[in-house]
C-alpha cells in the first residue's frame, strides 16, 4: 500500500519576513482586538508555537505566498522579529487553512493549563502568555472540579465559559447530565441558561438541597411551574432522542419514494387534476434540501 503524499515539507524552515508575501490584508482594527493581544503576549512570553504556512518560492525574488498565519506574522512584525519558522506547502491547490482548523474546546484548554501547572509553570506566567487575568487561569484550572465524568464527556467538544463549572457543581451528578444534555441539544452553552436550569431544579437534586436565589422577576409559583415544565421537556426530549434516528431514516425513504412517484408523468397529471393540494405537498417534500427545515 502506497503511503499518502504530504501536502507540506515536514520540517519547518526559517524565512525572513520580507520574503513572505501576505495573500490578503488583515482586517482594520485587528491590533486592538483581544485575540491579537493574546497572540502578541504569547509570542513575547514563550515564542511562536505554530509555524506560519507558506507556498513554494516564486521567482523573481524567491518570495513565498503566506497561506496561513497572517495575524501571527503581524504580531511578529510588531515585536520586531526579522525571521519566522515556516512550513512550506507542496500542493498548488487553493486551500483556506483556517477553515479546516479545529479550535481548542474549553475542556482541552483546561487540561493543557492543568498539565502546564503540574509541570511547574507558574500561573502568573500562563496568565501573561494568554493575556488574561490570573483569576481566569484559576477558573479554567478548576473547570471540572465537582462535575461528574459523564457530564464532562458530553462537554468535551463544546466551547463555554469557565464560570459554567461553578453552576454545574451545585447540582447532583444525575441532574448535571440532564442539564448538559439539554444545553447541548439547544446549542446554548451560556451561564445564563445554566442558571435558568438550576432555578428549575428540584432541591433534592441540588448538592446542598438548598434552592439558589430566584431569578429576578420570578415568583415562587412561576419557579415551581418552570420546574414542572422543564421536567416535561426533558422527558419529551429523551423520547424524541430514542426515535430520532429511525424517524430520519423513514423520512429519507419517503422522500426518495415520492421523488420517484412524481417522476411518473401519468401520476403527476392525475394528481394535478384531482388532488392539487396533495401534489403541492409532495413537491414541497421532494424539494426539501434538509430534513431539518
Amino acid at each position: 500500500m502506497n503511503s499518502p503524499l504530504l501536502g507540506f515539507i515536514p520540517e519547518p524552515i526559517s524565512l525572513p519576513l520580507d520574503k513572505i508575501l501576505p495573500s490578503h490584508k488583515v482586517q482594520e482594527g485587528m491590533v486592538e482586538t483581544r485575540k491579537f493581544k493574546q497572540i502578541l503576549s504569547s509570542i513575547e512570553e514563550i515564542g511562536l508555537i505554530e509555524p506560519l504556512t507558506v507556498g513554494k518560492a516564486v521567482r523573481p525574488g524567491d518570495l513565498h505566498i503566506l497561506l496561513d498565519g497572517h495575524i501571527r506574522m503581524l504580531a511578529l512584525q510588531k515585536l520586531c522579529f526579522n525571521v519566522a519558522p515556516c512550513l512550506v506547502a507542496t500542493d498548488d491547490e487553493n486551500y483556506t487553512y483556517n477553515n479546516r482548523l479545529n479550535r481548542l474546546s474549553s475542556i482541552q484548554e483546561h487540561l493543557m493549563i492543568r498539565r502546564a501547572v503540574d509541570r511547574g509553570v507558574p500561573k502568573e506566567r500562563l496568565a501573561k502568555a494568554l493575556n488574561v487575568d490570573i483569576t481566569s487561569i484559576v477558573k479554567k484550572m478548576n473547570l471540572l472540579d465537582g462535575v461528574c465524568k459523564e457530564a464532562a464527556e458530553l462537554l468535551k467538544e463544546q466551547h463555554f465559559s469557565a464560570n459554567l463549572g461553578a453552576v454545574l457543581r451545585k447540582m447532583r451528578p444525575t441532574r448535571q447530565i440532564e442539564c448538559v444534555e439539554l444545553m447541548v441539544a439547544a446549542n446554548n452553552m451560556t451561564v445564563a441558561y445554566a442558571q435558568a436550569l438550576i432555578a428549575a431544579t428540584p432541591k433534592e437534586m441540588l448538592v446542598d438541597e438548598k434552592k439558589p436565589k430566584k431569578l429576578a422577576g420570578l415568583t415562587p409559583e412561576q419557579a415551581d411551574k418552570m420546574e414542572q415544565e422543564m421536567s416535561n421537556v426533558f422527558g419529551q426530549f429523551k423520547l424524541f432522542e430514542q426515535s430520532y434516528g429511525q424517524d430520519v431514516l423513514n423520512l429519507v425513504l419517503a422522500k426518495g419514494f415520492l421523488a420517484k412517484l412524481l417522476g411518473n408523468e401519468n401520476i403527476r397529471r392525475y394528481l394535478g387534476r384531482h388532488q392539487q393540494g396533495m401534489l403541492a405537498e409532495f413537491e414541497r417534500i421532494v424539494q426539501t434540501v434538509s430534513l431539518e427545515k
